[in-house]
């Protein structure tokens, strides 16, 4: 038997963290945290929209596919026609699925695969316009930034069950899955 002295006292479980109505953590998130990703969000996705529909439709100045397609070609892709489309679809999407909110992680992915090969095929010689990729970088670090941190309050997204509590790993997996296919791409341009 040991006496009342010498017992040592358990450690207490520390208390549970709070927890929102959705059953995840709790989020850290304010008001102007909300209005900054959805600006961010407006700006990053209408733009990457407005340059997808440039390949496809040949709105805003654009080539349309046909004149895409050529630049596809002679930039090494192969079925120039064809890439542009699938520029064209994943800007497009991409940057509208951004601008609303819907399935951030992915189109944010979208944006970021899309921009891989962008900076790919105008070189890194210089990082400064007009033969840098500034421009290209902060928009690729702008998407994969909004996949990995979630779409925020104003969003559809908070209407969809697995991603009303966006997760890290959602996002992580996404850009991974961006970074993956933009790396194939690069291959299959050779």
């Amino acid at each position: 038997m040991t006496s009342p002295s010498a017992a040592t006292a358990k450690p207490q479980a520390p208390a549970p963290a709070a927890q929102p109505a959705t059953g995840g953590p709790l989020a850290l998130s304010t008001p102007g945290h909300d209005v900054g990703l959805l600006l961010l969000r407006l700006v990053l996705g209408l733009t990457m929209a407005a340059h997808g529909s440039q390949k496809l439709f040949g709105w805003f100045g654009g080539g349309g596919i046909g004149g895409t397609g050529k630049f596809f070609t002679a930039s090494g892709y192969p079925a120039g026609d064809a890439m542009a489309v699938l520029a064209g679809l994943t800007e497009t999407l991409g940057g509208l699925g951004l601008a609303v909110g819907l399935l951030t992680p992915l189109a944010g992915a979208a944006v970021v695969g899309t921009l891989i090969n962008a900076i790919a095929v105008h070189g890194t010689g210089s990082f400064f316009a007009p033969e840098g990729i500034e421009y290209e970088l902060l928009l690729t670090a702008g998407a994969a930034a909004l996949a990995l941190t979630g779409p925020g309050r104003y969003a559809v997204d908070r209407f969809l069950p697995v991603l009303r509590g966006h997760r890290l790993a959602h996002g992580a997996l996404a850009v991974t899955l961006g970074v993956v296919l933009a790396a194939v791409l690069l291959l299959v341009r050779g």
